[in-house]
């Protein structure tokens, strides 16, 4: 038993340095700003819930929420079904299956401003796609200035994201063992039953990782919004990081502390109603 207890402490000092950084620069600070969504930015006195009050009466943290929300039930189950998609049938591809990751994987290596510059080439008022448009005798459309501008923005988080997940389902399908497969089709089962029973049961783990990554990576989209439509854009692209952007320019630490920590209060219980239903079927 001492022995033990000697060996954990060993393991315990391995980890402290670890420990003392992840403190230091994540868990103090988010300790600190749950302490500031209680306090006036100004005064600094102890407020309550009244910051939490002012942020859902606030039309613009409403509107920029709901279009977030919006934006994460459009994209990632489409993400997450595309991506999967497309990994059977790379699987099953092997002649050009290298070439094809490969340019699925492109739009990653694509920096942000060539993203930007790309997206205002194709859907400026007078870009390549109103080009094509006119050709066609269409109406052109002001893309950035009108509802159409967030599907623009989920086009773009489809397009980068898309390689990423893509690679983690054939990951996951390449660990599936063949024999399953063969001892399927001797019974008689067909492709699509393959998938439904061997498939599927076998890319749960792979699911519930890939669908958190998701998760996480649709916030990065602000980036080409904000460098492409600025502070204020058009209002169905108006997201919780413009919202953020903003309050922060503007001092207001009170409102965003708050709204900080109801969206990181929102994403856990998101990502441990994933973890739980993922437990389920397992």
């Amino acid at each position: 038993m001492k022995k033990y207890k000697k060996g954990s402490w060993k393991g315990l000092l391995f980890v402290l340095p670890s420990l003392a950084g992840v403190s230091l620069f994540w868990l103090i600070p988010s300790m600190d700003v749950v302490r500031r969504s209680f306090f006036g930015a100004v005064s600094g006195e102890f407020t309550g819930i009244q910051n939490y009050v002012a942020v859902f009466e606030n039309r613009a943290f409403r509107l920029a929420a709901m279009n977030t929300l919006r934006f994460f039930l459009v994209c990632i189950p489409l993400l997450v079904c595309l991506s999967l998609l497309i990994a059977v049938i790379l699987t099953r591809q092997k002649k050009m299956q290298q070439l094809l990751k490969s340019t699925f994987l492109l739009p990653m290596a694509i920096p942000v401003a060539s993203v930007v510059l790309l997206w205002k080439l194709l859907f400026h008022k007078r870009g390549i796609l109103n080009g094509v448009l006119a050709a066609l005798s269409l109406p052109a459309l002001d893309w950035m200035n009108t509802d159409a501008s967030f599907y623009v923005l989920v086009a773009s988080y489809l397009w980068r994201n898309l390689g990423y997940d893509m690679i983690l389902w054939m990951a996951g399908l390449a660990a599936i063992p063949q024999a399953l497969y063969e001892a399927a089709k001797v019974d008689g089962a067909g492709e699509w039953k393959c998938f439904l029973s061997i498939t599927l049961p076998n890319l749960m783990p792979s699911f519930f990782t890939i669908t958190v990554l998701s998760l996480l990576n649709a916030f990065k989209v602000f980036r080409e919004a904000y460098l492409v439509a600025g502070d204020y854009p058009q209002e169905s692209m108006y997201l919780l990081q413009h919202l953020f952007n903003n309050w922060y320019r503007e001092l207001s630490l009170d409102k965003m502390s708050a709204a900080a920590v109801v969206t990181g209060a929102v994403i856990l219980g998101l990502i441990i109603l994933l973890w739980k239903t993922w437990g389920k079927e397992q």
